[in-house]
Parts: structure tokens; sequence; C-alpha cells
């Protein structure tokens, strides 16, 4: 039994007043609820002495492993030029690996140009590889490259490329990053999350199995698999939805593991400059982005991961890209999410709701990414980074991090689709702001009323009544999955 708790997200609606009430749990879901003191105490009792409870909390966009090792790497947010990046990394760490590795620069504010010289000068022989906060390149010298087996002249990697650098870096070693995994879970469960969907470019099903085993049970998870990996996920019968354990997995951990969507990347990133727009981008007027994924290589690939019980998420960033996408899933008649929707067309916001497809959107990169949109894409017509439109619309929202492209924080992310703004500056487009209950919404899989999952949140005060920086720093009490306690303060 949870005893004397407020409810104050999903399943609110359900009470005559906010009075405090208990909980009751068996067997991993609500069972009962009432006021406190009305029913008999059962079984393990935590008192949450009048504390405010919303639904566990999911983050329906991480790359797992890539999040999980970015604290071992050196940050780089705060390097304001392509020098100074350089200069931070030649006092960066070696790993054990013989690698140097900083995360999350931002090339794309900076007044000079990345150049391998520039990187080479400052880092000598160690190879050194620097990830965009956005992932969608990576800076390497000269010995980083010749490790790699790539060539660039400006040391520069892009899209494909990229992503095939970063999947070495994170497939160094896999029990490593399994432990990195297990810790960076207990860390996302001390701030609220039940749940997450792990987008990680790797075989996942593989990975998942091999950290059930060694005892993770700190959250839900729904992992993808990548156009590469789609005959094979198909051939070992992979759908949707499905379980996805061994017989011998620890107690525990049953039940947490589902099979995901198949992603597909469609076109690129603000930051690097290649999302797919209707208009070029300022200075290059040859530039209107990249759709990396033809439409109907895009239909093609959709129309199989149907047939063989696979939703489909689409990531698509530019509104050439969010078209396309739209379009292949009427098509195809699939079933998914679009990953992103930075610029949407007036045009095809109703059409979310129409198809059925679910906007999964991560709110901290509308705040983030203000200055870039204002540099990059002012010319451009779309929308850019909707909330109300889409939800008023008639879109379903969902709310992700991108971590680590954004810190991993659902708190981070419902202040951010509240407000509007993470600093001083007025909000940014306070017309796309949605209401704390509506940020809510977007960020859970579940209600807190009986026959439901018992992944509850507990909160230090309501979510309703706090100032948007306390929103942003919501202390968490506890946090409880099928009713057992994955972080406690």
């Amino acid at each position: 039994m949870v005893r004397a708790v407020r409810i104050a997200g999903p399943g609110r609606e359900f009470l005559a007043d906010d009075e405090p009430v208990d909980i009751v749990i068996e067997g991993g879901r609500i069972a009962d609820i009432a006021p406190t003191g009305a029913l008999r105490a059962q079984g393990e009792v935590l008192d949450a002495g009048g504390a405010w409870a919303v639904p566990g909390l999911w983050d329906n966009h991480v790359h797992t492993v890539q999040w999980a090792l970015a604290t071992e790497r050196l940050p780089l947010r705060a390097a304001g030029t392509a020098a100074e990046a350089a200069r931070l990394m030649s006092t960066a760490p070696t790993l054990s690996d013989g690698r140097r590795v900083g995360t999350g620069f931002r090339d794309a504010l900076w007044p000079d140009r990345p150049t391998l010289e520039l990187l080479d000068a400052a880092t000598g022989a160690v190879p050194t590889y620097l990830i965009n906060a956005d992932v969608h390149s990576v800076w390497l010298n000269s010995s980083a490259l010749a490790r790699e087996g790539y060539r660039s002249a400006d040391g520069m990697l892009r899209e494909t490329d990229a992503f095939e650098i970063s999947r070495r870096l994170n497939a160094a070693d896999p029990l490593h990053s399994d432990r990195a995994v297990q810790s960076a879970g207990e860390r996302a469960a001390a701030r609220g999350i039940t749940g997450l969907v792990d987008f990680d470019m790797a075989w996942n099903a593989d990975a998942w199995i091999r950290r059930l085993d060694a005892g993770f049970a700190e959250h839900r998870v729904e992992f993808a698999m990548y156009p590469f990996d789609l005959e094979r996920a198909i051939a070992a019968g992979l759908q949707t939805g499905d379980l996805h354990e061994n017989r011998g997995v620890p107690e525990a951990a049953r039940g947490l593991v589902r099979v995901g969507s198949l992603k597909v990347i469609t076109d690129g990133s603000l930051g690097t400059r290649t999302a797919a727009c209707s208009h070029a981008y300022p200075g290059d007027p040859e530039n209107f982005g990249m759709l990396t994924v033809p439409p109907e290589a895009l239909v093609e690939l959709l129309t199989r991961a149907t047939g063989g019980g696979l939703a489909v998420a689409v990531h698509a960033i530019g509104d050439r890209a969010t078209t396309a996408a739209l379009d292949a899933f009427t098509i195809a008649g699939a079933v998914g999410t679009i990953e992103h929707a930075q610029l949407v067309r007036h045009a095809d916001l109703a059409r979310f709701a129409r198809l059925g497809i679910i906007a999964s959107v991560q709110p901290q990169h509308a705040v983030d990414d203000r200055d870039l949109v204002t540099m990059h894409w002012a010319e451009q017509t779309a929308i850019s980074y909707p909330l109300a439109s889409l939800r008023n619309a008639g879109a379903e929202l969902r709310f992700g991090s991108d971590a680590p492209v954004a810190d991993l924080d659902p708190w981070q992310a419902i202040a951010a689709a509240v407000t509007r703004t993470d600093d001083e500056r007025a909000p940014w487009h306070p017309e796309e702001a949605v209401t704390v209950d509506q940020a809510i919404e977007a960020s859970v899989r579940s209600s807190l009323r009986p026959g439901e999952p018992a992944d509850i949140v507990l909160c230090g005060e309501d979510p309703h009544a706090m100032s948007p920086s306390r929103l942003r720093d919501m202390l968490v009490d506890a946090t409880l999955l099928a009713g057992r306690v994955t972080h406690a303060r």
C-alpha cells in the first residue's frame, strides 16, 4: 500500500477532491484506491506523507548506450569555437581503448570552422573523436580517421559515416556498456522514469536479453531495430509489443522488455544543416538538406515492416521529410510514430491524427535550438517545433529527450513544453506551449486508477503549483515500478 498520497496526474479526474488517498497494489497493479484510512493496511506500506503522485514517466526517445557512456566522455557543449573545442580535447582523458572522446559540440553556432589541421595540432597522435550534439556528424583527427579507415579533408564525417563511428565507439566493450546502462537506469529512476524507448543503432534484441540476465530491472524498455537488421528481426519472429526475455530471467526483471519499432532515419538534422527542408539554408542556395531514404524506398521499408508485424518509427526533422514520412505511412498502411517533427507544414498537422500517427517529440530541443532556428531556418515557412498545433489538430503527443542530445530528465521536457524557455529570455513561440496536464499526459503510458500498472512517481510538490524553474528541478521522493521501489530519496 502507498499511504496518504495526492494524485496529480491522469487518474485525478476520477476523484472528488485532492485529499490524500491510499493506493493498494497487488500483483504489480493498482487494486484499489480509497480515502486514507478507509482500507485496512495490507503487506508492505510506503507512507507518502501527502506527496503528489503521477503515473510512471516515460522517455520515448533514447539512444541508450550512447547516453549511458556520455558520462565518460568530455562534455563540449560550452565550447564556443572550433579552436576551443580542439583545445579542450587536448586535455581529455584517454579511455581504456586508447581513444579520446568528446560529445555535445554545436558547430552550427561557431564563428570558425572545424578543420583537420586544427584538431591535429591540438591532439597529436592520440585518436580523438568529437561527437556533435545531434549525433549526425563527428569530427576526427588524423589518427582517428586512420584507425577507423576513413578519409576526410576537414576531419568531419556526416550522417551514415558518423552513425557508423558512434556504433563502433558504443560497441567497443559490451559488458562495460551494460554496466553503464545499469548505472544510467538508476539515475533515470531517480527522475521518475519507469520506461524508455531504446533507439540504439545496434542489434538490441541480444543486448537486452544479456542485461536482463545480469539483473537489470530499473525500468520498462521498448527496443528498436534498424533497416540493416529488418530481415533478421522478421526471421527471428520479432513483432512489436511482444514480450522479450529468457525463461530464466530474474523475477524482478520479468515483463520489462518488449519489442519496439523499426527505426528509419529519413533525413539529417538542423545542427548539421542536413534536415530536408522546403527552402535552402542561408548562404548555401543549393542546400535544401537531404532525404537519406528516397520516398519509394521508404514505402518499401514501411510495407515490409508492416507485413512482418512491426510498427515503424520514422525520423523526420525537416518539413520535406515529414511530408514524405506521412505519404509513406498512407501508402503502406503502417502504424507508429514520426520522431522529432521539428518542422511541419501547416497542411500536414491534421494528417497525423487522420492517419493515427503519434508525434514523438522532444520539447527541450525547441529551447536548445532556438538560436539555430534563427540562424538557419529563418526563411522556412513551416511551423518550427510545434506542440500545441499538433495537439489541437488531434495528434497524440509523446515526449522524449533524444538522450544524450538532451538530458534524460522528463521534468526538463515537461517544463520546456509548458514554458518554451529555460533561461531568462521570453518564451520562444509561446503559442506552441501546452498545459502541465497535457505535458504529463504526453510523458506517461498509464493512469493512476484500479487495474493499471503500479508505476507511480511520488513528487515533492504539486506540479500544477510550481514555478517553471522548480518544475524543471522537481524533487522525486520515490519511484515505483510495478509496485517495486526503484528509487527512494
